[in-house]
């Protein structure tokens, strides 16, 4: 558990200082290589480093867990609950069944990196 921790952090900081250096959409493999790049890994042990991340955050939220990371933020599950909408093709009231959504908030260091 020490080193899915740690292994967010780390993610959280290479992130946090990559939305610094760019201003364009992040795709996968240019992560990975941030990620290599910055924490002095190869590109493959950043990939299964990050796929291991986002796997125990999914797990996770599946099992109904909040995950903090302090200075980042945090994900959730919230409810949304059954409403009413409207198809735009036909302009027809349809019933929108309820679910649970991931969410992210983000943290106060992430918030502020982005403000600047």
């Amino acid at each position: 558990m020490l080193r899915f921790y740690w292994l967010a952090y780390t993610f959280a900081f290479i992130i946090i200082k990559t939305i610094n250096l760019k201003t364009k959409n992040m795709n996968k493999a240019e992560l990975v290589e941030a990620i290599a790049s910055d924490a002095k890994l190869t590109k493959a042990d950043a990939g299964r480093a990050l796929d291991a991340f986002t796997n125990n955050v999914t797990k996770a939220l599946k099992k109904g867990d909040r995950i903090a990371l302090v200075g980042f933020g945090s994900f959730s599950v919230a409810k949304r609950g059954a409403r009413a909408g409207r198809n735009p093709q036909t302009g027809k009231t349809i019933q929108i069944k309820a679910k649970k959504v991931a969410k992210f908030k983000a943290g106060t260091e992430l918030a502020k990196v982005v403000n600047k």
